[in-house]
């Protein structure tokens, strides 16, 4: 089994290429259904949860080719099934996107219930209160979502709580619809824009992404396209709070500064500094870190995916901080693992008290989920000794070449299969 071998101490510096938003491209690529012409996507991710989805795709008779790694050719006019049962998108939150695709499409989905990381309840109430309200009949059996309509006709939805997911399934299920759909209280996040720009790239009509009110014009067909998927917002803020922990200097390049600004203020509430250029951030941190406190809130609030990277980096930080989640109930489950290299955290309900400490130092952990476990790898950078991360698939799921680019800004850190892989790596760094 794959694993990190860490060891901590190097502050990072360098440059870092930000790549295309996993969260962007998995309701692209189900929206690539919705035509049947050709679609050519660019900025790609090369990560575990595009791979999934792209090969339960191709199993439903979709011709996909990757004329690089960050490129691909989708066509869907020869789709030969609407059922996706597919064991491996259980582990995969997104398959529920290809329900608001197929339906707007085919007007029938059956599409195998999603899975992904084990942060909490994610319930999928909104989405169904979507279809319905656009005339489809919605039920789960046997572990499939099902949702079918002898006509999709607009409606006025609102949705009860500003869900992502629900935001995005309604719209692709709206496009191709009778007449106009607004959706009230939409989620405003970036990659919601991405797609709502990418739909209207294949000639469909939706106003208002970004707001929390979507304007959603029915047409009856939509054609190919060439798109790029916007930079990884998540992706971005790892890398900036990695060069926070481990008093680094580190550029970050490939973003786009507006979907960062609840990060990078966070940032400088803790003492770091940040320089923008228009597709650039570089934060320096070159004084000890101060305490502060943050909520996660709907974007364009602070991230819940970055909630567990700023606690790594507040539990290193003079005085205490809370950290307050609102957005998923059991996000707090690494804390276990960063006190095991010394952090000293107190979790009670939804906020984690935290008293800064002087330093981590190393230790066995493993990675709880996809976005708490690229934090624990940034507390292993900054740890005295080495640490070993198991469970790293879930990292993979959503950080392309992770080690890599962390080596590329002087971490010391290596992909090890075997003991003997491990021992070498410490006879190595000494």
């Amino acid at each position: 089994m794959e694993q990190y071998a860490i060891k901590g101490g190097n502050p990072l510096v360098g440059d870092v290429e930000i790549g295309g938003a996993k969260n962007a491209a998995l309701p692209i690529l189900a929206a690539s259904t919705m035509t049947d012409e050709s679609v050519y996507i660019e900025n790609m991710p090369d990560v575990r949860d595009i791979n999934v989805l792209l090969e339960a795709l191709e199993r439903i008779g979709v011709m996909e080719k990757r004329p690089d790694r960050h490129k691909v050719v989708m066509n869907a006019g020869n789709i030969n099934s609407l059922v996706v049962d597919d064991e491996a998108l259980k582990k995969i939150r997104a398959s529920y996107y290809l329900v608001g695709a197929l339906l707007g499409k085919y007007r029938h989905a059956e599409v195998v219930l999603p899975g992904g990381c084990d942060i909490g309840f994610r319930a999928i109430d909104q989405h169904i209160k979507g279809f319905r309200a656009l005339g489809a009949s919605v039920t789960i059996e046997h572990g499939l979502i099902k949702a079918e309509a002898e006509r999709l006709v607009g409606s006025h939805i609102y949705m009860d709580v500003s869900s992502v997911g629900a935001t995005i399934n309604v719209m692709m299920a709206a496009t191709m619809a009778e007449g106009m759909t607004t959706i009230e209280n939409a989620a405003k996040e970036p990659h919601v824009v991405d797609l709502a720009n990418f739909l209207n790239s294949m000639g469909a009509n939706i106003k208002g992404a970004g707001t929390d009110v979507i304007r959603i014009k029915g047409v009856t067909r939509l054609h190919g396209t060439e798109y790029t998927i916007i930079p990884d917002q998540i992706e971005a803020g790892t890398f900036m709070f990695a060069a926070a922990v481990t008093k680094g200097d580190v550029t970050v390049k490939n973003v786009i500064p507006k979907h960062l600004e609840s990060i990078t203020a966070k940032l400088l509430e803790i003492g770091c500094e940040v320089e923008e250029t228009d597709d650039c951030i570089r934060v320096v941190a070159s004084k000890p870190l101060q305490h502060t406190h943050v909520k996660t809130l709907p974007y364009p609030g602070f991230p819940t995916d970055m909630q567990p990277q700023i606690t790594v980096a507040l539990a290193l930080s003079e005085g205490t901080s809370i950290v307050t989640e609102s957005i998923f109930e059991n996000r707090f489950k690494y804390v276990d693992e960063l006190t095991r290299m010394g952090a000293s955290i107190k979790v009670e309900g939804n906020t984690a008290i935290i008293t800064g400490v002087k330093r981590y130092t190393g230790a066995s952990i493993s990675a709880p989920d996809l976005r708490a476990g690229a934090a624990l790898v940034i507390a292993a950078l900054a740890a005295e000794g080495l640490t070993m991360v198991d469970d790293i698939r879930y990292i993979q799921r959503g950080y392309e070449d992770f080690h890599l680019k962390l080596q590329g800004l002087g971490a010391q850190i290596e992909l090890v299969e075997t003991e003997k892989d491990f021992q070498k790596f410490r006879l190595k760094t000494g």
